[in-house]
């Protein structure tokens, strides 16, 4: 039995459960990446994407579960930053109300009830006071400072095994109404950018390396206020969502593929592409 054939059989890209649906076109597009098959069994190795059990897989992840279950939710996210002193717009963690509409009607900034779990802007609303909140929304409550802006944008950074890469933009194209929320759902697009200013990069490092995503891979959000770089939040792989790919940027897609897949094998000192550099498989 040669090397590649004993060690592929040991990793896979697991996409498990009732939701794995949502993620099929995902799933093959990372088999390629990765040159592995898709599963819902975790094999040694595993890049994980939908799962649905109660505990986390007991095999090694590329992407560490505590990682994706902090990426996947907005209150873990504002806790964290705040206890690593990450930039953000100012940001409150409360848990009744009473306490958001006193927090509103008190201050002359306008502020946002962000929905903790929501993929988009899905469920995000503007605050006014004594508005009423949804019995049913999860809490602590997300109040966060909306920044207001004449264009409104939102810069995106990549990271993978240490590494700050691709630059790009969010914004609502010539005749789209925009939103309050610039998100691809709601219609902006992505806009290519070179070098990224060095404040936006170590932003980007030290909020991913705080949430245990540095050495994997993960996206960090980022808006400017009076020149300043503040981080609204991070993305990652799995297990509800996963980092958007339809940024009509190929030559980022194609970094962000070949930098994932190095970093997977990284970690077995293997590469199944052979040694004349990582390619698509099948490509």
């Amino acid at each position: 039995m040669n090397r590649e054939s004993a060690v592929l059989p040991s990793c896979t890209v697991v996409n498990q459960g009732s939701g794995a649906w949502a993620f099929e076109e995902h799933a093959r597009h990372m088999t390629q990446v990765l040159w592995v098959e898709v599963s819902d069994t975790p094999r040694e190795f595993n890049y994980l994407l939908c799962w649905e059990k109660t505990s986390p897989p007991s095999e090694k992840l590329f992407i560490p579960f505590e990682s994706i279950r902090v990426a996947s939710d907005k209150r873990l996210q504002a806790e964290l930053f705040l206890k690593h002193k990450i930039s953000t717009p100012e940001t409150h963690l409360l848990n009744t109300p009473q306490e958001v509409n006193a927090l509103v009607s008190h201050s002359p900034k306008e502020w946002a009830l962000k929905y903790p779990i929501s993929c988009g802007a899905s469920g995000h609303r503007l605050l006014k006071p004594a508005e009423t909140i949804p019995a049913d929304w999860p809490t602590p409550y997300i109040v966060q400072e909306f920044v207001r802006m004449e264009n409104p944008e939102v810069y995106r950074l990549y990271g993978v095994a240490g590494d700050i890469f691709g630059f790009n933009v969010r914004r609502f194209p010539s005749g789209v109404k925009p939103s309050p929320w610039v998100a691809h759902a709601r219609g902006a697009r992505y806009v290519h950018l070179d070098k990224p200013p060095s404040e936006a990069k170590d932003q980007a490092h030290a909020t991913l390396s705080a949430a245990g995503l540095l050495e994997s891979f993960g996206c960090v959000d980022l808006i400017q206020q009076n020149g300043k770089w503040l981080v609204l939040e991070i993305g990652t792989d799995g297990v509800f969502n996963h980092v958007d790919r339809d940024i009509n940027d190929p030559e980022i897609l194609g970094e962000m593929d070949r930098r994932i897949a190095e970093a997977f094998w990284a970690h077995l000192q293997h590469k199944p592409w052979g040694g004349y550099g990582w390619k698509l498989k099948g490509s």
